[in-house]
């Protein structure tokens, strides 16, 4: 099969859409003959090797945590999906022509798959953050980074769990936030009292998505620091704040099929840019450049 690959630590310039080894299902997978797979800021983070923990890069580096394609083999002990089924989830090494998931959901017929691979990542890491978070009818949710993937996805998750989200973004994308349910501020120095502004009232729950704002200004806007979970910066557990990775505290087969529901309820809706994988450089240059506006999508 072909699959986007790396041999050096780099930039998009080290991509290349080339011949890899067939990947197989194994006990409680399945592969899928990809239709799209999405481009995460964690995939230019290891493509650059800043997730290697300062080790060298031995063999060959495969990119890629999320998809939607067509099921071709089932795994042993593997129940509820056949050969043949369109499916969306997560798993590694997706940007390929065939790819291995973990975990999954059905894909609704009206959904298309650009859309689909975008909601992967993006809707699970949002439906996590508001379960750890509470997050119920009435409060009111800051999101931190609110036009992105994940950040987009958690505004319209929380607007139809019924809670007040004030979002932040470049102001560009404050149309976009509002279109989505948003209040939208402005990012960056001076933030913390213009959400305080927005909120007209307390903050119960701060989700940072984009990584950027200090920790101090997050918890001072919550009701207690546990209040603030973060995706994209691994020191606010020192200020009381939580991390999550989606490890431990994941339930992606439950929050993935919660996801699909809403994406045929029309009730998520994702803005998607696709590149066929042969401009994969192009995606990623984007991804890394930031103020990206939904997600970006490769295609066969």
């Amino acid at each position: 099969m072909r699959a986007l690959q790396f041999t050096t630590y780099g930039g998009p310039e080290v991509l290349a859409w080339a011949d890899a080894p067939d990947p197989h299902a194994g006990p409680g997978q399945i592969r899928i003959a990809v239709r799209a797979a999405s481009v995460n800021p964690v995939d230019w983070k290891v493509l650059s090797g800043a997730m290697s923990g300062g080790q060298p890069l031995a063999g060959t580096g495969y990119l890629g945590f999320d998809a939607a394609g067509i099921v071709d083999e089932v795994g042993e002990g593997v129940t509820g999906v056949s050969v043949g089924d369109d499916v969306l989830g997560l798993g590694r090494n997706t940007q390929a022509e065939y790819a291995v998931l973990d975990s999954w959901a059905p894909k609704a017929s009206p959904v298309n798959w650009a859309v689909a691979a975008a909601a992967g990542v993006a809707g699970e890491t949002a439906e996590r953050g508001l379960r750890l978070l509470d997050v119920k009818a009435g409060d009111t949710l800051f999101v931190d980074g609110g036009a992105g993937g994940v950040g987009a996805a958690t505004v319209q998750l929380a607007v139809a769990r019924g809670a007040n989200v004030v979002a932040s973004a470049s102001q560009a994308n404050h149309d976009y936030l509002r279109e989505i349910g948003a209040t939208p501020v402005l990012y960056g120095k001076g933030v913390v009292a213009r959400v305080r502004a927005a909120a007209g009232g307390p903050v119960d729950a701060v989700f940072d998505v984009a990584g950027k704002t200090p920790v101090e200004d997050l918890v001072s806007l919550a009701p207690e620091p546990s209040q603030v979970v973060s995706i994209a910066n691994f020191e606010v557990a020192g200020a009381g704040a939580r991390v999550t990775g989606g490890g431990a505290d994941s339930r992606p087969m439950e929050d993935l099929a919660l996801v699909v529901e809403l994406l045929a309820q029309n009730t998520l809706v994702i803005k998607v840019q696709t590149f066929p994988f042969a401009r994969a450089a192009e995606a990623y240059r984007i991804s890394q450049g930031g103020h990206v506006r939904g997600k970006l999508v490769l295609v066969p």
